[in-house]
């Protein structure tokens, strides 16, 4: 099946679901089309003089959207900060400016959110609770959140795109190359906020040596002289790392959500016109934003976030003009928590279960959950992406008096191609197996070397290995 059958069958199963439905949740992966498939969509509800707002909470990323509804015919406004209302049936803006006209604007038929794992924000919940008429589509590549909360609350319905494998398999999407440390980074020590790592704590971790191996020395070996986005732990992290490459001889610069726009989009646009070979971000360029199209992904921060692993990773697994993979250095063992690229995975939109509830504050103008609690500021503007830091809604308005933390240092470090589907497994996917496949598996895992790879694959601990051999010598 071609990406445009795919895209049809996704319109097909959406418009289907509204017949039963009122809030409907397409989830398909990075790549897969997804704002062609919501605009073919507006197009034909416009058609029917039916009004609709499309959501996004990045000013980018709605003007992306704006750039696709131009492509398709489509006219249109902008709800956003330096744009007025206009009386068009349609209308693309950022969530945060929808929320504070929403007095001015017409109630749509159709409301849409791009990017809609945040849509349980308290934003968003206002927005739909003021039109509570409007069917509602919400559109993302990743549903599952870090605070384990399903999107249940707003959506009743999961319409399913194609997977990842798919799209490699008909090559829309580039096939890859994994490699990432023999053994995971120890984060033992490491507490949690809402499910993610703590960003002080996590700095300090991969300050350690022997952790995060040289980002410079793995790309010039694996990525030499092709574009690449690093993925960074704090701001000051990734100047940090861009500083490196620079020094290196490599032109790099970093992307920050405390830049203006101008700049964020020049450094953006630098990668493509071949004026950076390396930018490096904490978290600005892994979500949403349509990217030049990177060979490569260079991960130096360590998530518990499933979204974020596969937004980032999914920057560099757009086709190649020359059909070559793309190479991902994972340099933090985020595939032991996640597995590959293309394994299967199993959406749902109810509540995952949590162990232990932590105090949170969340921002309503870049959306990001931060700890409640001594310290939750310095950390939290180390990585923020508001674009409207003095906005009254953003929980950062308020300066901080402490300072962010370090960044990790990069030391040497062997990376190893990292494959869940060894001659030896009978096909038997190592990261995704489970049941009656899981138990065959380590039946056929007969040897030590075989048991480290599953080990390995799946981020088990090196004592694994061990527990498994002395179980069976005593069986």
């Amino acid at each position: 099946m071609d990406l445009r059958s795919y895209q049809e069958k996704a319109i097909a199963d959406i418009r289907s679901s509204f017949a039963r439905h009122r809030r409907v949740l397409l989830v398909s992966p990075t790549g897969s089309g997804k704002t062609v498939m919501f605009s073919y969509i507006t197009t034909h509800a416009a058609a029917k003089a039916n009004r609709v707002i499309i959501m996004a909470h990045r000013s980018e990323i709605v003007a992306q959207i704006s750039e696709a509804l131009d492509v398709m015919g489509v006219r249109h406004g902008r709800i956003q900060p330096g744009h007025n209302m206009t009386d068009d049936l349609v209308h693309a803006g950022m969530v945060q400016t929808v929320a504070r006209r929403i007095d001015l604007i017409p109630a749509p038929r159709f409301l849409i959110i791009d990017e809609a794992h945040h849509a349980i924000s308290k934003s968003y919940r206002d927005i739909v609770s003021a039109w509570p008429d409007a069917k509602i589509l919400g559109v993302t590549a990743t549903p599952q959140r870090l605070d384990g909360r399903g999107l249940g609350a707003i959506f009743d319905h999961m319409v399913l795109g194609p997977t990842p494998a798919e799209l490699i398999a008909g090559g829309w999407l580039a096939p890859y190359t994994y490699l990432a440390p023999p053994s995971r980074v120890d984060l033992s020590g490491v507490g949690k906020i809402a499910g993610d790592y703590i960003t002080d704590q996590l700095a300090a971790a991969m300050d350690r040596p022997t952790i995060t191996g040289d980002a410079v020395t793995h790309y010039q070996q694996h990525l030499p002289g092709r574009p690449a986005i690093a993925f960074c732990v704090t701001v000051e992290h990734a100047e940090h790392v861009a500083a490196q490459f620079a020094a290196a001889g490599i032109s790099a610069a970093s992307v920050d959500g405390t830049m203006d726009r101008a700049t964020r989009r020049d450094r953006i646009q630098g990668l493509a016109g071949g004026k950076y070979r390396v930018l490096t971000s904490c978290a600005l360029i892994s979500e949403g934003l349509d990217v030049p199209a990177v060979a490569g992904v260079i991960q130096l921060r360590p998530t518990q976030s499933l979204s974020m692993f596969l937004q980032q990773i999914g920057r560099a697994m757009r086709p190649k003009a020359d059909r070559s993979h793309a190479v991902i250095l994972d340099h933090v063992g985020n595939v032991g928590r996640h597995g590959l690229p293309d394994a299967a995975r199993n959406w749902s939109l109810t509540d995952k279960q949590k162990k232990k509830a932590h105090p949170t504050q969340q921002c309503d103008v870049c959306f990001r959950v931060f700890a409640a609690g001594p310290g939750w500021k310095a950390a939290a503007l180390a990585e923020t992406e508001c674009e409207e830091p003095t906005d009254p809604d953003c929980v950062l308005r308020a300066e901080s008096q402490s300072a962010p933390p370090a960044p990790p240092k990069q030391v040497d470090g062997a990376l190893q191609v990292v494959t869940s589907t060894p001659e030896w497994t009978g096909g038997c996917d190592i990261l995704s197996a489970g049941g009656p496949e899981w138990r065959a598996l380590l039946a056929r895992a007969d040897t030590r070397e075989k048991l480290d790879q599953i080990r390995r694959a799946r981020g088990y601990k090196p004592q694994w290995v061990h527990f498994i051999m002395s179980g069976r010598a005593r069986g």
